[in-house]
């Protein structure tokens, strides 16, 4: 415990502030060390100890904290990425890294780290990360480690406990930097202050011109609306020690990033959203990626858990549709009950509620679309399994977590 508490101050020490975080950090090393090693000779001295630990300690963090700042905003005026900024992006089997690396560090200055972690299912097998050939500069700073391929938060967790900066600068390997976002990012981290814990990047999503959204297009450009969306998030590598990083039980790239923002949150950092920007492409995907996508109400049974009802409220997510799922569901299953009990009346009015919110869903898919053949098709299809498949991961995930669920529920009715 005291090591942790030594090493959140530790991340960074400027070199115009070097003398006076070194003589704190000295001061609170020593009061840590005798309040560890006499607060075994007795209760006295323990609680004695305590109680000047109570008082003394937040001074000291607070004095330590202050020069700490000045010295890197210092630093930050000369360089601001060379010194205190790591770049962590994480490399799926998507082939684009080395263009999102490119667009993001030339021109302008580079940051003082640059980590990827190789997430690929393939990576265990050897197979070599297509990077491209970095320039001489970027190769000098570029940290190619191996993830565990257990999901994004895992990997930018690997990617975070690599760098050695102050500030951690997230990118997903889909998205495109401009020119000149490196130099964007330092602007954003300079002007942060003392009580900011991370800066969004703005998300943009290009959409086609000519005619309207499909239905994946429109999910994937929800990612522009979303809060602290981790496609391009800064976050203090000192926020990110006091919570803990990201949660690694959400496997998915999804609600992770959320729920680390309702965790800093509740550590008393404030998160805002910088000026700089980068545009994500809508990838191609094949008709049943909106059923896939369901998994994720499993990943909401875990947000419910952790943050109570209001969690979407806080968390600036969408309502959802889950009760509208798990109503047409019920329906289904009680018409194809009625049909193995050889009960007509009750079919029929099953089947007409399933067909009745089936129906409905596919509507509000089409309607805001290009309306094309085979869009209408993909909606009419996918919307009768989506419900389902929705309502089988909301009951899974509740099963999963129904240990955390219960605590939950017997702590709000205490």
């Amino acid at each position: 415990m005291i090591a942790r508490r030594v090493f959140f101050m530790r991340p960074y020490v400027s070199r115009s502030g070097a003398r006076g975080a070194g003589l704190l950090h000295r001061i609170l090393e020593l009061h840590l060390l005798i309040g560890g090693e006499l607060g075994l000779a007795g209760r006295e001295v323990g609680r004695g100890l305590r109680a000047v630990d109570h008082f003394l300690r937040p001074a000291i963090l607070r004095a330590a904290r202050r020069d700490q700042r000045a010295g890197l905003l210092a630093d930050l005026a000369r360089d601001p990425l060379d010194v205190g900024v790591g770049v962590v992006g994480h490399a799926l089997d998507r082939g684009r890294l080395h263009d999102a690396r490119d667009a993001a560090l030339a021109p302008g200055p580079l940051p003082g780290q640059i980590v990827v972690v190789d997430d690929r299912c393939s990576a265990a097998a050897g197979a070599p990360l297509p990077l491209g050939t970095p320039s001489l500069t970027v190769a000098d700073r570029l940290v190619v480690v191996a993830g565990r391929a257990a999901g994004p938060a895992a990997a930018r967790n690997v990617g975070w406990r690599t760098a050695r900066a102050a500030w951690i600068a997230f990118l997903d390997d889909d998205v495109l930097p401009p020119a000149g976002w490196a130099a964007g990012l330092g602007s954003d981290l300079a002007a942060a202050a003392e009580d900011v814990g991370g800066i969004q990047g703005r998300v943009q999503v290009p959409l086609p011109a000519g005619r309207p959204p499909t239905d994946w297009e429109r999910n994937v450009a929800g990612l522009g609306r979303a809060a602290w969306a981790t496609a391009d998030m800064a976050y203090r590598r000192a926020t990110l020690v006091a919570v803990d990083g990201f949660d690694e039980r959400f496997p998915r790239a999804y609600r992770e990033d959320a729920d680390l923002a309702l965790r800093v949150h509740g550590a008393g950092w404030r998160l805002v959203r910088g000026e700089r920007s980068v545009a994500h492409p809508v990838r191609p995907a094949d008709p049943w990626v909106g059923v896939r996508l369901q998994a994720g109400n499993a990943d909401d049974a875990l947000m419910l858990a952790l943050h109570g009802r209001d969690w979407r409220e806080k968390a600036g997510a969408p309502p959802g549709r889950k009760r509208r799922h798990l109503a047409v569901t019920a329906a289904a299953v009680g018409a194809v009950a009625g049909l193995a009990a050889r009960r007509p009346a009750v079919f029929a009015l099953a089947a007409a509620g399933w067909l009745a919110g089936t129906a409905e869903l596919a509507w509000a898919r089409i309607a805001p679309g290009p309306r094309t053949g085979d869009e209408v098709a993909t909606m009419l299809v996918t919307s009768a399994a989506l419900a389902p498949a929705a309502t089988a991961w909301s009951v899974a995930g509740a099963l999963r977590w129904r240990r955390l669920l219960l605590a939950r529920a017997l702590g709000t009715a205490a």
